[in-house]
């Protein structure tokens, strides 16, 4: 869907290859589907860092050759943006570099901290001046203000003192550290590439540079890498259960990618097979809302032995900020980015495939279209639960009255995207279909379909947004 989720952010990062930077910005290509606001490189030749940040696209901001002659050394860390926190500013551009008084460090960060507010709070009150709205910045003055020796334990420190959502490279001169927080919210995978180790936040990265994937970095470990070699940390105490956000495999994640030990593209697969076994419908095709929806409409089909079909086509030059330039021509709205194909879907009952339904604004625009395009039926059918709670770990979902299913029953969004039938994925076979253990809650964060929250957020900006309280 187009009016779903905000994007979150990947990271990436490569110590010990004499094509650092430039295999850094491969890296940030393969995750550009992490975040398209803005994207930025820090290198390292051993005795300072270099960096070079903008807004836009990675082929757009890395575009002169010239840039990666400054970004020269054998180690770098990468990051592509989508603001979950912090605005649409080149200021809050990543990785953030800064010099202090033990020398240079750089930190990329996927996720959200949900306690940012109150410890920036306390930082200023003592003095700390920040230069952005970035949460990610309140991890650098709390690692400044350290009392401990050596780098991991000055990052524990650190870390100890905020709660939420992580994945974390930071870059010294000749150190890099790798950090997951201990539930384990976001993706962070650990390769080899010609003696070099290289972490990201998706194998498709590793594919796109042909390094070899050796592991996930588990949740609540550290990996410091420097020129003797790689060392593994768990340093944040007793260990909690792992809830790693089921939403990586439903929209984020590329379906290329493996991540929390299964390949995307065949949980979304079963994802359809499940729906199509829950909501099974009499129709002539099978047909997906690209490009999240297809793997999901191919189980579907499989599962309920309806054909399958390209029944939308996705007119991929149209980024999200596609500028609509007159009032008179607004009402195309999605037409823009999807248009029919009249010979799939005329006199056809169609099964519609989608990942998620957020506010149904869009899903109601495309089941107009399809039915001006001679559909005799339109059923809606989405490869997940309904979406009735807003996250606060790395996904800026919209607030709990903008989700439709919050205050809506399944009837009354069907009758407002004007579809013959609705039908959602359950939260069992969501779990199920992701290989969560049957009986174990903790194993996957579904609070934006469940309401339960892995770790607590402050008060006020539960009673403010959330409504639960």
């Amino acid at each position: 869907m187009f009016d779903k989720f905000q994007d979150e952010c990947g990271v990436f990062g490569i110590f010990g290859h004499p094509e650092a930077a430039n295999l850094t910005y491969l890296g940030l290509y393969a995750l550009q589907h992490r975040g398209q606001e803005s994207c930025g490189i820090v290198a390292s030749d051993g005795a300072k860092l270099r960096a070079y940040k903008g807004m836009g696209l990675v082929a757009d901001v890395f575009k002169r050759d010239a840039i990666f002659d400054e970004l020269s050394g054998r180690s770098a860390i990468g990051h592509v943006r989508y603001s979950t926190a912090g605005g649409n500013d080149f200021k809050n551009c990543q990785p953030i570099m800064v010099d202090y008084h033990r020398g240079s460090i750089a930190v990329a960060h996927n996720g959200n901290l949900v306690n940012a507010q109150e410890v920036r709070n306390e930082l200023e009150q003592s003095g700390s001046i920040f230069s952005t709205i970035a949460d990610t910045e309140t991890i650098i003055h709390l690692l400044a203000r350290a009392q401990c020796d050596s780098l991991p334990d000055r990052i524990t420190e650190a870390l100890m003192r905020v709660k939420g959502a992580y994945s974390l490279v930071f870059l010294t001169e000749t150190r890099m550290v790798a950090v997951r927080d201990p539930n384990g919210f976001r993706p962070l995978a650990l390769g080899r590439l010609d003696g070099a180790y290289v972490v990201a936040s998706e194998t498709c990265a590793f594919d796109l540079i042909e390094a070899e994937f050796i592991r996930e970095i588990e949740p609540g470990e550290m990996i410091l890498i420097d020129k003797n070699g790689m060392q593994s940390f768990h340093p944040f105490g007793e260990k909690v259960a792992p809830s790693p956000c089921i939403f990586e495999f439903i929209y984020f994640s590329r379906p290329d990618s493996t991540i929390f030990g299964k390949q995307v593209y065949g949980v979304r697969k079963e994802f359809g097979r499940v729906l199509a076994r829950e909501h099974a419908v009499e129709a002539d095709v099978v047909i997906p809302i690209p490009d999240s929806g297809v793997p999901a409409a191919i189980g579907y089909a499989e599962e309920s032995g309806i054909p399958f079909q390209l029944g939308l086509i996705r007119n991929h030059y149209v980024g999200r900020t596609f500028i609509e330039p007159q009032q008179s021509i607004r009402h195309f709205g999605v037409k823009i980015k999807l248009n029919p194909v009249r010979e799939v879907i005329e006199g056809k009952r169609v099964v519609v495939v989608d990942d998620s339904l957020v506010r149904g604004t869009t899903a109601r625009k495309i089941i107009k279209m399809i039915r001006n395009a001679g559909a005799a039926e339109v059923h809606m059918r989405v490869s997940s639960p309904p979406t009735s709670f807003p996250c606060y770990y790395g996904i800026d979902t919209p607030t709990r009255k903008e989700l439709i299913s919050s205050s809506h029953t399944v009837e009354e969004i069907n009758r407002y995207i004007t579809a013959d039938s609705l039908g959602y994925l359950s939260r069992e076979g969501m779990r199920a279909a992701a290989g969560a253990p049957e009986g174990s809650p903790g194993h996957f964060c579904d609070a934006c379909f469940s309401g339960q929250y892995p770790v607590k957020f402050p008060r006020l900006k539960a009673d403010s947004q959330l409504g639960l309280f």
